[in-house]
């Protein structure tokens, strides 16, 4: 049976570097393993009233619920303002709660971030994984992944070219299963 990886790009943009590069992350699956685009586009805005009350939208059950259903997560994301997007963090909520059944406990993690400029959205990658420490999500450390200048990256089809950057990505998605075996051997 393969392991199941959700992929979450950090954006709602329709033409989103992100959604571009979770796209060829979702074609460099190994044998053994199924990579599957989550998407984040019809999550409201997590609100604790949803939960105390047990009036929770289906777009947040439906997100919970197929969270559940994979193995491991691949982030990928942007950087807004020096941090993560509002729809991934917001993510991070919904699937937080309620208060003891996070869907993210133990789920072992890679962090890939983009930035159109050079600082290849560093201060995002590293507030996301704050967030992730707290969720108990163990995250790979190395390779880092920094992609900057990503507006340069992708064809005129969105396709993700040839070359240094498409090599490093392949390095990192197999150091990440590498990673995500030893994590999840059981003891």
């Amino acid at each position: 049976m393969s392991k199941i990886i959700g992929i979450l790009a950090g954006s709602l943009r329709k033409e989103s570097f992100s959604k571009k590069l979770a796209k060829a992350v979702l074609g460099m699956a190994p044998e053994g393993y199924a990579f599957k685009i989550i998407s984040l586009a019809d999550l409201p805005i997590y609100n604790q009233d949803f939960d105390d009350h047990n009036d929770i939208p289906q777009a947040i059950t439906d997100f919970r619920n197929e969270m559940e259903t994979v193995d491991g997560v691949i982030f990928i994301t942007p950087e807004y303002n020096r941090s993560v997007p509002a729809v991934l963090k917001n993510a991070l909520d919904v699937g937080s709660r309620p208060y003891g059944k996070s869907v993210w406990d133990a789920k072992p993690a890679a962090v890939f971030s983009n930035s159109p400029g050079n600082l290849s959205a560093f201060g995002a990658n590293h507030h996301l994984r704050q967030s992730l420490v707290f969720l108990n999500v163990p995250t790979m450390q190395q390779p880092e992944v920094y992609l900057p200048n990503v507006s340069e990256l992708f064809d005129e089809n969105g396709v993700l070219k040839e070359g240094s950057t498409k090599d490093f990505l392949q390095k990192a998605v197999n150091a990440y299963i590498i990673w995500f075996s030893k994590n999840t051997e059981k003891i």
